[in-house]
């Protein structure tokens, strides 16, 4: 993929913005949660999702202790040095210290994510010092050069 696809994952992940944050939700202006926003750019920017994703609760990460997340990413994307993330990039969170990666985003420029999360909308804020520190892992959506 080039800078135009890139810009394409932006302007996509975008056009969510202001979607309700819904719990397992994946329809841009009704509701999505994190998994959602970044499902829903993958469907309109590389086409039908890879695997179905299955049910999960809020506290899924922390109950199962498994890194079920970074492993599907690992599965379908390509992973990518932290430091070498470009926008049009997903990068996973941890909440916490040692826990399991629970939370995605969209990378929107150099200092700024497009995601979703408990009590928002999809929203674009600045990657501050909080989230950077938090960063588990970064990839690629599939083609991206």
């Amino acid at each position: 993929m080039t800078a135009l696809v890139r810009e394409a994952i932006i302007a996509e992940a975008r056009r969510w913005l202001g979607t309700p944050y819904r719990h397992q939700a994946s329809l841009p202006g009704v509701g999505a949660d994190c998994l959602g926003l970044v499902r829903g750019v993958w469907r309109e920017v590389v086409g039908p999702e890879p695997e179905r994703a299955p049910g999960y609760t809020p506290d899924w990460a922390e109950a199962l202790g498994r890194e079920t997340l970074l492993e599907a990413a690992r599965r379908h994307m390509r992973e990518v040095a932290i430091g070498d993330a470009q926008a049009g990039d997903v990068l996973l969170f941890r909440m916490a210290l040692g826990a399991p990666a629970k939370h995605a985003a969209i990378l929107s420029g150099e200092d700024r994510i497009i995601h979703a999360y408990w009590g928002r909308s999809v929203c674009e804020t600045r990657l501050v010092p909080w989230w950077r520190r938090r960063i588990a892992a970064a990839f690629q959506f599939p083609g991206v050069d």
